[in-house]
């Protein structure tokens, strides 16, 4: 079983930046595919970004092409996304989560299987 720890939420003015980090332990990191995923109030969890094992491949939520970056660093067994241009449609609570062996294309939460505690990030206008 793998355990997974976000943090770098926090309070962002629109426009700003963040990065959120996750940490696992418990597992070869290099085994898993990661992903970050965010549920606002009220509403459904939903797929942000993921990548691959060994960060070749990525994908990206509509919402965070071209504002959001994913990364991985084996090494430190963490998983970023750096979080650009935020809005105030970006606060929720994000979610780190993990599949071992998956597919970066898994965008249905049910479908991953290690999760995270969440980092709240609230971006005011």
């Amino acid at each position: 079983q793998v355990q997974l720890v976000e943090s770098g939420g926090g309070l962002v003015q629109a426009g700003k930046s963040l990065r959120l980090s996750c940490e696992a332990s418990g597992l070869t990191f290099s085994d898993l595919v990661m992903g970050w995923f965010r549920q606002a109030p009220g509403r459904e969890r939903e797929f942000v970004a993921a990548i691959s094992r060994f960060g070749v491949n990525t994908n990206y939520a509509d919402s965070a092409k071209g504002r959001f970056t994913i990364s991985r660093d084996n090494a430190k067994k963490t998983v970023y996304l750096q979080m650009s241009s935020l809005k105030s449609e970006d606060t929720a609570v994000y979610y780190c989560a993990a599949n071992h062996w998956g597919s970066v294309r898994a965008v249905v939460p049910g479908t991953w299987s290690s999760w995270g505690k969440g980092t709240l990030v609230t971006v005011s206008s």
